[in-house]
């Protein structure tokens, strides 16, 4: 129970293979499904203003994504393809199903291109930040730090703080308190290559 009074729903992430990886090689989109994960259910119109494609493309991206098992068409009035809503198929997403060679090298080059989409999110959001209200300019939106784990330690730290965090994730939210908004989170733990052991 939260506050607020409402129980969050923490839903599992939803385990696929490798043809939604293949499909998420495409940068378009990864960035396509990362927007109906952050601002719900979407026409490729919609989509097409946020990714840089055209509506057209995003309508190909979108149906390869549904192709694939990770979108599918929102519930909607009319059956117009144009103005038909998208949605993600699950709150979250797990890769780690298949562990074979190509798999490994999907999962390098998956993780590069979120890594690539998350750094382009917050350039856009520091070139923004000033136009923001002060509440939200006020509150931290960085912190980094170099901590010294074993693996076992580190899939610990990264498990407890999903649970801390996955409550929040807006699909799960859905009575969120007045004056809340969709904040990203991106936590990256690697080990670093200038301190190697």
């Amino acid at each position: 129970m939260t506050d607020d009074g409402s129980e969050h729903r923490v839903s599992p992430r939803a385990l696929v293979g490798a043809e939604a990886l293949a499909a998420l090689a495409v940068p378009a989109r990864f960035a396509i499904l990362n927007h109906l994960l952050s601002a719900g259910p979407r026409t490729a119109s919609q989509c097409a203003d946020v990714v840089g494609e055209s509506a057209s493309n995003c309508s190909w991206h979108l149906r390869a994504l549904a192709k694939a098992g990770l979108v599918e068409p929102a519930p909607a009035a009319g059956d117009d393809a144009r103005t038909r809503p998208w949605q993600a198929t699950a709150v979250g997403f797990d890769f780690s199903g298949d562990d074979g060679p190509a798999a490994r090298i999907a999962r390098t080059a998956l993780a590069g291109t979120a890594a690539q989409h998350a750094d382009a999110l917050f350039h856009r959001y520091l070139a923004r930040r000033e136009l923001l209200p002060a509440e939200w300019t006020a509150a931290p939106d960085m912190s980094d730090y170099a901590l010294e784990l074993t693996p076992d330690e580190l899939r610990d730290l990264l498990g407890a703080v999903d649970a801390l965090i996955r409550p929040y994730v807006r699909p799960i939210r859905t009575a969120a308190p007045e004056g809340s908004a969709v904040v990203h989170v991106t936590l990256r733990a690697f080990l670093d290559p200038d301190v190697l052991s």
